[in-house]
């Protein structure tokens, strides 16, 4: 039983550090055995409401990962990638259960009580990687990743590098059993 509860609170603190959260969604009825190539759909990349240069970092780092699984970017490719790109603010709010004491204004000076409030605001991005059949025109993929904002261009690189990664670990779903 206490090994039970090490390897709980183990699995609940790795979760808690992850930084990017990924959902998926696809097309149950799409064979992912038959996508080898790849290229960008210019047109939506071009539309994209991101900056160039994390546009670049975007791109960069989806080719990185699609090369990585073994696809290869074509001419005439087998599916299109497109993004689309989101920012949002996050506010957490912490309810802190303990004493706190210090000067306030106007009724008193001096006060303490068992509970606190702590706000967190946090910019997070949000991206979006969608895949879609070159022949039929449609949508057979979807990956989604939100994590917050970086400012400084190498973190911009990581942070792109790492929301791409565990987005498209997700690619090609796995078969339903």
């Amino acid at each position: 039983m206490k090994r039970f509860f090490t390897l709980l609170l183990i699995t609940i603190v790795a979760a808690s550090c992850q930084t990017v959260r990924v959902t998926q969604d696809y097309d149950v009825n799409a064979d992912f055995n038959k996508y080898q190539t790849y290229a960008y759909y210019k047109q939506g990349i071009d539309e994209a409401d991101v900056s160039e240069l994390d546009k670049k970092r975007i791109l960069r780092a989806i080719d990185a990962n699609m090369q990585a699984k073994g696809f290869t970017k074509s001419q005439n490719p087998d599916f299109m990638i497109n993004i689309f790109t989101d920012a949002k603010e996050r506010v957490d709010v912490y309810n802190n259960w303990g004493w706190n004491v210090g000067w306030g204004w106007g009724w008193g000076g001096f006060w303490g009580g068992p509970w606190s409030n702590s706000v967190n605001r946090v910019t997070e991005g949000v991206l979006y990687i969608d895949f879609i059949d070159t022949n039929k025109k449609e949508l057979i993929w979807q990956g989604i990743g939100t994590a917050p904002l970086k400012t400084t261009p190498q973190d911009k690189i990581e942070r792109t590098n790492e929301m791409v990664k565990e987005i498209l670990e997700q690619f090609p779903p796995e078969p339903a059993r």
